[in-house]
This record gives C-alpha cells, structure tokens and sequence, in this order.
C-alpha cells in the first residue's frame, strides 16, 4: 500500500454549518475529491473540550467569542484520509475571511462573515494529529475503500 494516501486531516463542520443544513455538501465535496472517511461524529462539545481545541488562541481577544460560538450548537467532527488531504483540504475550504476566500470553496459559496465561518480543517500534520487524538480518542476506522485502486496508485 502507498503511504502517501494514508495522511489524515481533522475537519470540522461549526455550528453554523450544522444548523444551515451544509453537512451533506461538505462531505460529498470531499468524497468527490476522492478522500475517504474514516471517522465522524456529531457532537455538543463542552466548553473545556472547545477551549482544549484552540488552546493557542486563549490569550487572543476573539477566544472568549470563539468559544461561545463553538459551544452554541451541535458540531460534526470528521477525520478524512488521503494523498495530500491536508494541504488539499484545507484549499478546498478557502481562506479563514469568506471575504477573502477563492471561488468554489466552501467558505466562499456558503459563508459570509468571518466569525461565522462553517468549517475547520487541520492546517498541518502536528495539528491533525493533536486533533483527531482530542475528538477521536477510541481511534479512527481502518477501512479500504472499493474504488482505491482507481484513485491511487496501490
């Protein structure tokens, strides 16, 4: 098996997204890309949980609000698996300022504001790899998917 495919990213969908109805779009775009799936949860984070995630924004003056925001409404954990998902997915999202964020992605087509933004993706292995440890502490699924050897070289 190729490991290049093997990268794990952790996406989340916020509360916004949740309670706009945007779940299905989001996972179909990234089925679409080819990655797949191995872990997913729909969740009310407590706020401990929440200020554990972004922990390296506490002294930031948004993370009172962040935090307040991110404990609103239900949140739909995610972990994806693939070559460069990462890098890819986090393209695919657009920029953090909808303002700012390329046409097609995700903040671009369906978020207007910056503190109401639908998603969070990883930005690098080190915080992947912290993440899906703190929302995905019983492991991910292991699973191999009907059409990787169409998409990968295996």
């Amino acid at each position: 098996m190729v490991e290049s495919h093997r990268e794990r990213s952790f996406i989340m969908i916020k509360p916004d997204g949740v309670q706009r109805g945007k779940v299905g779009e989001i996972i179909s775009r990234f089925e679409k890309k080819g990655f797949k799936m191995v872990a997913m949860n729909m969740t009310a984070a407590s706020k401990a949980h929440i200020e554990e995630h972004y922990d390296e924004h506490r002294e930031r003056p948004f993370f009172p609000p962040l935090v307040s925001f991110m404990t609103s409404g239900p949140v739909v954990a995610m972990v994806w698996e693939g070559h460069n998902v990462i890098k890819t997915g986090r393209k695919m999202i657009g920029a953090t300022n909808p303002d700012n964020a390329d046409p097609g992605t995700v903040r671009f087509d369906t978020a207007i504001n910056f503190r109401k933004q639908i998603i969070h993706a990883s930005d690098s292995k080190e915080s992947a790899e912290k993440e899906i440890n703190l929302w995905f502490k019983s492991g991910v699924v292991d699973w191999k998917h009907h059409s990787e050897e169409w998409i990968y070289e295996v």
